[in-house]
């Protein structure tokens, strides 16, 4: 197979991985969803991460020792750490007032977030294409909060506030690109673990726990690690432009999972913002790997 062909190939393999993490994240935020009313955030936000610092603990520690933490930038790391944790807190919250659906749609300007920040502190070259999408998904982002709707109250705040910090953490992990990826997978869970273990004594947490909520709650963190598992798997096996249009299959999970578990269907005005954040997300990602694709221009 040549280079070229084996550039333009996508497996099948990394599609359904793919398309399986987004799956897995869609699940863990409806049980957060449905566990909000019921428990604080910080409780629900600790369990996502103890478990997975947890698992990869058991996976990792026997083979790297001491490696699992050696890193060159701890300093990045820590404060990569904290501002996942932030957007983790900020979502999770968002969800306890917004339906799965719209919650799930914020989030997902954070592609725009991160191309304006990669011009402002990368220094990056702002094309004519991604103008296009940051203008797009901005006017996608306000079709589903309009500005003077009802929507727009605290929760849609904390759902902006939650892409914010990982268009951040996004950038953070693109400085951090030469680190090994297990190393940077395993520092936001222990961060998230030690931070949310020092506040959870300020809450009222309860003493006793369904023993079916005491199961969803482990299965959040569980979800969570599968997920980030399979991304990783996932763009080990293919090019990340050529992996991002399916991720945006998690509007689809995030709109039937609404519907069938919360009696939650999104209205037009949102649903034409999740078609304009996707379709403009689409068409960015065809672009850029086509750029990539092209042949090297000949002086």
């Amino acid at each position: 197979m040549s280079p070229a062909k084996q550039v333009h190939h996508i497996p099948l393999s990394a599609i359904l991985l793919i398309v399986g993490a987004v799956g897995c994240f869609t699940m863990l935020d409806s049980m957060v969803k449905f566990l909000t009313g019921r428990y604080p955030v910080p409780l629900l936000v600790w369990a996502r991460y103890a478990v997975q610092a947890a698992v990869i603990v058991v996976w990792l520690a026997p083979t790297m020792g001491k490696g699992l933490v050696r890193t060159s930038q701890p300093g990045l790391q820590l404060l990569r750490g904290v501002i996942l944790l932030a957007s983790s807190l900020c979502f999770f919250s968002s969800l306890a007032f917004l339906p799965l659906a719209e919650a799930t749609a914020i989030n997902y300007t954070t592609p725009t977030l991160v191309i304006l920040f990669s011009v402002v502190v990368l220094k990056e070259r702002m094309t004519p294409p991604r103008l296009a999408f940051l203008i797009a998904g901005s006017a996608g982002m306000l079709l589903i909060v309009r500005p003077g709707a009802s929507i727009l109250h605290g929760g849609a705040l904390l759902g902006l506030g939650a892409a914010c910090f990982y268009a951040t953490f996004q950038i953070l992990t693109r400085r951090l690109r030469a680190e090994d990826p297990r190393v940077t997978l395993f520092y936001p869970a222990v961060c998230g673990t030690v931070l949310m273990t020092a506040v959870l004594p300020f809450f009222d947490l309860p003493t006793q726990f369904p023993i079916m909520h005491f199961v969803l709650i482990v299965l959040i963190g569980i979800l969570g690690t599968a997920g980030h598992f399979m991304f990783i798997l996932a763009f080990q096996r293919a090019p990340v432009s050529g992996l991002t249009p399916f991720t945006y299959m998690q509007l689809v999970w995030a709109m039937l999972l609404g519907w069938v578990i919360f009696g939650q269907f999104p209205d037009g005005f949102t649903l034409a913002g999740m078609g304009i954040i996707a379709g403009s997300g689409l068409f960015l990602a065809w672009h850029e790997r086509r750029r990539a694709l092209a042949p090297p221009a000949v002086d």
